[in-house]
């Protein structure tokens, strides 16, 4: 067990990275749009804003500094867009990109060496503790309670892939609430590539699963019917079936988008209070409701993280006994 779980981690390190540069290409075009606003407009007529920055992408990285607005803009670089049959794509690193492969790195570093020190620890003492226990514990539960008795028999291959997901998606929510951060979960393009990879998984799991028979998870053909209606049927219901193959990586996107987008609006909006009363008195009345607000957003963001994992995990089981 321990050394399949070690086997985890360090599988689970891989992917994430694999996942971080995925969606490069996720609000490029905001490069030359944000350098012209940059130079157009002095540093001290920008409006202050410490709340969309955590949702919106850009250009540039926001850094702690002791000017009147507490924060400075590092620009990012900029290439020269690439030409795929004729089609012009910008594959400059924008600032949600940057936060993923943070996550990747922070993900491959815990996971690995959590792995490691349990090892170890189980080698010494028997047992895990302190950091590497809690990182074990998480992942068991997840092995145990979450992926293997959704997906199946034999589905111990699929640990290590909604492991990646639970840890990505949980740390990109949480770099989303740092003070000069960004929450890249909240970019649609971002959690699109994730639910489309897992869209991926689901299908080439299920053609691994069913053979021939995967086909039957698109064309409806049941053969307890009499021919004329099976006839019948199969045109009515096989629409219904791509509808909800589509519907289940749509879901999972939005999904994802909306709840870690939410929140920060709502501080947005809270904190505006402020500023549309123009009364410093009433301050510690949004600030109370918006620190409330962050709090929920800290469940959001492992309960997201979760339930990204745990619908993964169901259509993957699904598919895969769709032939019973």
């Amino acid at each position: 067990m321990l050394r399949s779980l070690s086997r985890y981690f360090r599988v689970a390190a891989l992917v994430a990275a694999t996942i971080a540069v995925a969606p490069l290409t996720s609000g490029a075009q905001e490069h030359e749009a944000g350098a012209v606003e940059q130079t157009a407009a002095p540093a001290s007529d920008k409006p202050v804003d410490f709340i969309t920055p955590h949702i919106t992408d850009g250009s540039h990285l926001e850094v702690p500094a002791l000017n009147s607005h507490f924060a400075a803009e590092i620009p990012l670089p900029h290439f020269a867009p690439v030409n795929i049959g004729g089609v012009e794509i910008d594959l400059s690193p924008t600032k949600h990109v940057v936060f993923m492969l943070l996550a990747a790195i922070i993900v491959s570093i815990v996971l690995i060496s959590a792995g490691n020190a349990s090892k170890k620890q189980h080698a010494t003492i028997g047992r895990s503790k302190g950091f590497a226990g809690a990182i074990e514990a998480m992942a068991l539960y997840l092995r145990n309670e979450v992926v293997l008795p959704n997906v199946g028999h034999h589905g111990e291959g699929f640990v290590p892939f909604a492991l990646t997901l639970f840890f990505f998606i949980l740390v990109c929510n949480l770099l989303g609430m740092l003070p000069w951060g960004a929450t890249a979960t909240g970019n649609i393009a971002v959690t699109a590539t994730l639910a489309i990879i897992t869209a991926v998984v689901v299908e080439i799991s299920g053609i691994r699963a069913n053979g021939l028979g995967y086909l039957n998870t698109i064309f409806y053909w049941n053969k307890e019917l009499p021919l004329p209606m099976r006839i019948v049927m199969f045109f009515v219901m096989s629409p219904v079936e791509m509808v909800g193959k589509i519907s289940k990586p749509f879901a999972l996107t939005i999904r994802l988008f909306a709840n870690m987008t939410a929140g920060h609006i709502v501080l947005l909006a809270l904190i505006g209070l402020i500023f549309a009363f123009k009364n410093w008195l009433i301050t510690p009345v949004p600030v109370l409701m918006a620190t409330a607000i962050s709090m929920l957003e800290l469940f959001v963001a492992f309960l997201q993280a979760f339930i990204f994992t745990l619908l993964a995990s169901v259509f993957i089981g699904q598919i895969r006994e769709s032939h019973h």
